[in-house]
């Protein structure tokens, strides 16, 4: 519990973010894409990790992605941060911004602050490997 001047909540073991070296190996991703169906523009499709076949659908404006209950994208796992990475959906396309999270986002490998996204691309938030879908939308 926080004092009244001021100082820092301590945290328990479960709300911390553990460090995590993503594994470098390419997914392939080639199936994965071709599963999801419907009218949409983009969505995010688990490759690997928990929650493996899992689709989020990504609407227009803002998503965010992290362990936070608040999350658009709940990533349930201590390599995640809380607010770890934003998705944005405009009429530029699909963009990534990572949110200062302790272990980065990766798209494609390599790791990113701020990446334009298309279908098939690979974004890895903590032990997640996540494939972008293109919709029919």
């Amino acid at each position: 519990m926080a004092e009244e001047h001021g100082a820092p909540e301590e945290l328990s073991d479960a709300e911390k973010t553990i460090f995590y070296d993503p594994d470098s190996r390419a997914a392939d991703v080639g199936e994965v894409v071709g599963r999801v169906e419907g009218a949409f523009r983009y969505a995010l499709v688990v490759e690997r990790g928990p929650r493996a076949g899992l689709a989020y659908v990504l609407g227009e404006g803002e998503t965010i992605a992290g362990r936070s209950d608040e999350a658009g994208i709940f990533l349930g796992d201590v390599t995640v941060s809380r607010r770890h990475a934003r998705f944005l959906v405009d009429e530029d396309g699909l963009t990534v911004e990572d949110l200062r999270s302790t272990n980065g986002t990766y798209v494609n490998a390599e790791r990113q602050d701020r990446a334009s996204l298309q279908a098939g691309d690979e974004v890895i938030i903590g032990k997640f490997h996540l494939v972008v879908a293109g919709g029919h939308g």
